[in-house]
């Protein structure tokens, strides 16, 4: 958007384009003419995004909206040679792949993790001249850095930034905004402790005299439940639960191993009671295309979701809230109540106050399910569940203690990485004893 700059009676008009600041003259004009050329600016330069101009060959940017578009002859410049700048790489991949290519989440980290590049490297950094030595002192950067809880920055998300970059590199190179090898072959990362295996509650406990905040918290994203645990987790939650979805979006997730975000996927059409199992779109598995797993349903989460069907509000969506949800703010009946600074008598607190139009069913938020959860779980022995992704580690964890094949397991959980498959092995005592006495005797 143009923006205008008054000095002394006369004008300046700016704005951006290519992700440089570009500036020219008004000269002594009123207030009025100024904002209607920063009016024809703005116009120009959404004509020439949406493609329905373009800029004459040899024709600068500035000479093009400081003549509305019609450049004498005597204005034409050499063709501009812009050097594409590192926010110039970012805005383009995210204007391709911000389309669906990528998982709301992945876009959400890419968003984030070019926040930290822009802010250590600058947005205008000439990215072409990217090097191992900025990179590595990127890297040395971010690793003083805190994390959560006011811990060092972990090195797994130090380079998960860097491997965003990379993609974003290698697809800039077919783009032929860059050019070469991503030159990050030889970059040191501080080293960090492995992840604990997962634990029950007494393992942990056990543990916990004598370690610091930080470090039991750490220690309770470790928790799985064992199978009375879980059993005892659902019958609290459908005792507590304030709203209807709560328990079986809770039941499924402790009964599939699904993660938060295709649990929030499931559709009503996903779930076959007939043939007994729940279809998954999956978020990991593969690259560029859309894959599901069928997943067998427990007797007990067939009887849930059976109950929970026949009071669905509607929708495709498996997991939904009600049209209207008192208390909520984008559900309520009513909206324009006073959150803060609310005057005193009740006539004026509810003069703001009107009819919502009604949103129709609209679907659940990653936010939303955790708000709900965590206010279910607080204040009750299962408030160190720190969340949906316990009972993924909940669901693996007692198909592994029961010695599952881990072929079977990683079919049905769907994508696992071998340091998650690390973490699980622990809870093979029967396959790995057999396996030394096969050896040993």
């Amino acid at each position: 958007m143009a923006s205008l700059q008054e000095r002394d009676g006369r004008w300046q008009c700016q704005f951006l384009y290519r992700g440089k600041r570009r500036t020219f003259a008004l000269g002594r004009v009123t207030e009025a003419e100024a904002k209607a050329k920063a009016d024809q600016v703005d116009y120009l330069l959404m004509r020439v995004g949406q493609g329905l101009i373009a800029l004459p060959p040899g024709v600068d940017v500035v000479a093009f909206v400081k003549h509305d578009g019609s450049v004498p002859k005597a204005d034409h410049a050499p063709p501009e040679r812009d050097e594409p700048t590192l926010a110039d790489l970012r805005d383009r991949y995210l204007e391709t792949h911000g389309n669906g290519t990528l998982e709301a989440n992945t876009l959400r980290g890419v968003r984030r993790h070019f926040k930290h590049l822009t802010s250590a490297l600058g947005e205008r950094f000439p990215i072409r001249k990217l090097t191992l030595l900025e990179l590595q002192g990127y890297v040395d950067r971010r690793s003083k850095a805190k994390g959560r809880r006011g811990q060092p920055l972990n090195p797994a998300t130090i380079k998960k930034e860097i491997v965003t970059l990379r993609t974003a590199w290698n697809w800039g190179v077919r783009m032929k905004i860059v050019s070469g090898r991503y030159p990050y072959e030889g970059l040191r990362y501080p080293k960090t402790d492995e992840k604990p295996p997962f634990q029950n509650r007494d393992e942990i406990l056990r543990q916990l005299p004598g370690l610091s905040a930080a470090k039991a918290d750490e220690l309770w994203e470790s928790l799985y439940l064992t199978l009375p645990e879980i059993e005892r987790l659902l019958a609290y939650v459908e005792s507590h639960a304030a709203h209807l979805w709560i328990h079986p979006l809770v039941a499924a997730a402790a009964h599939t191993g699904a993660r938060k975000g295709e649990l929030l996927k499931m559709r009503v059409g996903d779930v076959d009671l007939v043939a007994g199992t729940i279809s998954i779109q999956e978020r990991k598995r593969a690259h560029g295309r859309r894959t599901t797993r069928r997943v067998p349903l427990s007797t007990a989460l067939a009887a849930i979701l059976r109950g929970w069907l026949a009071v669905h509000p509607g929708g495709t969506q498996l997991f939904a809230h009600a049209e209207e949800v008192r208390g909520s703010k984008k559900r309520s009946p009513t909206t324009g109540h006073l959150w803060k600074d609310r005057p005193g008598p009740m006539g004026e607190r509810l003069a703001g106050v009107r009819g919502r139009e009604r949103p129709g069913i609209l679907p659940l938020t990653e936010f939303e399910v955790h708000h709900h959860v965590k206010r279910t779980l607080k204040g009750s022995e299962w408030e160190v569940v720190r969340g949906l992704h316990c009972l993924r580690h909940s669901f693996i964890s007692a198909m592994a203690s029961k010695g599952v094949d881990q072929r079977i397991i990683d079919e049905v959980v769907g994508h696992q990485s071998e340091e998650q498959r690390r973490r699980y092995r622990h809870l093979y005592p029967a396959t790995i004893r057999e396996a030394v006495r096969g050896v040993f005797g």
